[in-house]
């Protein structure tokens, strides 16, 4: 029972944040100089590729370690 609790208190306290980031400004109303700056000279390609290099690192490490964790698990239960 006091995990379901938890739980219930977990996703109360995520809506109450969440609550709060949709109260704030539309992002339409105002502009981003940031990236229109990086769209003008071109530079949000190399943002882009930086931000897929990063994530597909992330994913191979990830699959890697579940290979690993997975014969590990093999080998424990012999």
């Amino acid at each position: 029972m006091p995990r379901k609790i938890y739980n219930l208190l977990l996703m109360m306290a995520g809506l109450a944040f969440s609550l709060t980031c949709n109260a704030q400004d539309s992002v339409a109303s105002k502009k981003v100089e940031m990236a229109d700056a990086f769209r003008a000279n071109g530079k949000i390609f190399v943002v882009i590729a930086v931000l897929i290099t990063i994530l597909f690192g992330l994913m191979l490490y990830m699959i890697r370690l579940d290979r690993k964790i997975g014969k590990l698990e093999k080998e424990n239960k012999k």
